[in-house]
């Protein structure tokens, strides 16, 4: 894999963040604070470096623009190059059930204007699956790698564009039959693009070649799971320099070799299904989430082989688990908010708890920290704005946008260009420290 060169802000980020025993760290794409490539950012665990965003902001303060987007979609935006990116989908007649058409977006950055509106895919609506209520057509959040961009849209299938919203291929050959839609992104891996396929049977694991789109290998979950559905997005790490990409799914997480897709490890959670929070990775662990019956948080040791179930798993912990938000590692600290709106702070090493705190409303997007905040953002539109911090719970803002009462917020943050860019269900925003009058 090509890398660009960073800056030693990024070298100490990674430092702090990401090394720790065992060597173990994920070899993100570094490309600079100023772009968000994929989901949760460059390092892929919701870590932005930009300097000056707003904590507090509302419809009438802090609000540089707000840009519809037609159609609908819970996938996240993408910034690079004072442009951003985002996937939709477009119903084609009434509801969430009928046609749809399946989108890429690009907007300028500085105005929110569409510069192109490319359609991707058309889904049929007599033959495609119902989704859950909670979920979209487009939920997957696409990927930004050497000027292309990877969109995903789980069993309807995946395509490569340019940045000038050109198809460069397309493909549909990855079948599978999903349960409530779909979900999972994809990542890029040298020149690999792998995600995880999940559904109603056979769940397994996939490489495709990001140059053509052509199949390069498939891993089996070979687990009997009563509920096989999940939709998590991996997360690439290394171990004492050896790369592996970090899958979880319904009852198990499989550490996978990327070129070949050997299963190098798995540790089972039993019960465990519709896995959706995305691994983070730090002081020689890796932390994930069970998903559903029950909820759980797991810090594993990487450097296994097998089935490392009952000789690798640090420690674990139910209480306060999220189902839908991902984990958020700042040095020591591991923060986390639970679907019903339940934050906490634990030692990252330990699993020993700092503070708990119950914050407004339902949560599915994943927590971020800037500036030494943390932004937790709920499902109807209010963002609570808390300090970093072992101490105890500081609120720092509660912040709210009036005049989109209606409209579910799932999407996780992206940050560019010293903004945040949030999405909810029918706009975009971008949100930055703006100069009085």
């Amino acid at each position: 894999m090509q890398r660009r060169p960073y800056t030693w802000g990024w070298a100490c980020l990674l430092g702090a963040c990401l090394l720790g025993i065992g060597g173990v760290f994920q070899p993100a794409r570094l490309q600079g604070e100023q772009n968000w490539p994929e989901l949760r950012g460059p390092t892929g665990q919701g870590i932005a470096l930009a300097e000056g965003l707003p904590i507090e902001w509302s419809s009438t303060h802090n609000v540089q623009w707000k840009s519809s987007i037609p159609g609908k979609g819970w996938s996240s935006p993408l910034y690079e190059n004072r442009r951003i990116y985002m996937t939709t989908a477009v119903p084609l007649g009434e509801g969430d059930e009928g046609n749809q058409s399946l989108r890429a977006l690009c907007l300028e950055a500085d105005t929110g204007k569409i510069l192109w509106n490319f359609e991707v895919f058309h889904q049929d609506g007599e033959t495609a699956p119902t989704i859950q209520s909670k979920n979209s057509h487009a939920s997957a959040t696409p990927v930004l790698h050497e000027r292309k961009l990877y969109v995903h849209f789980g069993h309807q299938g995946t395509a490569c564009l340019n940045l000038d919203g050109k198809l460069l291929w397309r493909t549909r050959q990855i079948q599978y039959a999903p349960r409530h839609g779909n979900g999972g992104s994809p990542i890029v891996v040298d020149d690999l693009l792998i995600f995880s396929c999940d559904g109603e049977s056979d769940p397994f694991v996939v490489a495709l070649d990001r140059n053509t789109g052509q199949e390069r290998w498939r891993t089996a979950r070979n687990i009997e799971a009563e509920n096989p559905f999940s939709f998590c997005t991996p997360l690439l790490i290394q171990v004492n320099g050896r790369p592996l990409v970090i899958s979880p799914g319904s009852e198990m997480v499989g550490a996978y070799e990327p070129q070949t897709g050997k299963e190098i490890w798995r540790v089972r959670y039993p019960g465990g299904y519709s896995v959706v929070p995305r691994p983070v990775a730090g002081h020689g662990l890796v932390f994930v989430c069970s998903g559903f019956m029950p909820a759980g948080v797991f810090a594993i040791r990487p450097d296994g082989e097998g089935d490392v179930t009952e000789t690798h798993v640090a420690w674990s912990e139910e209480r306060g688990a999220p189902r839908s938000a991902s984990l958020l590692l700042s040095g020591d600290e591991l923060y986390m908010v639970s679907d019903g709106g339940v934050a906490r702070c634990v030692d990252a090493r330990t699993g020993a708890a700092h503070w708990t705190e119950r914050l407004g409303g339902k949560f599915s997007a994943s927590p971020l920290l800037a500036g030494g905040a943390v932004y937790f953002q709920n499902e109807t539109g209010t963002a609570y704005v808390a300090k970093a911090s072992t101490q105890q719970f500081e609120l720092l803002a509660t912040n709210t946008l009036d005049d989109i009462p209606d409209e579910r917020t799932f999407a996780s943050y992206a940050v560019g260009d010293g903004a945040l860019f949030l999405r909810s269900e029918k706009h975009l925003f971008r949100i930055e420290t703006l100069q009085k009058n």
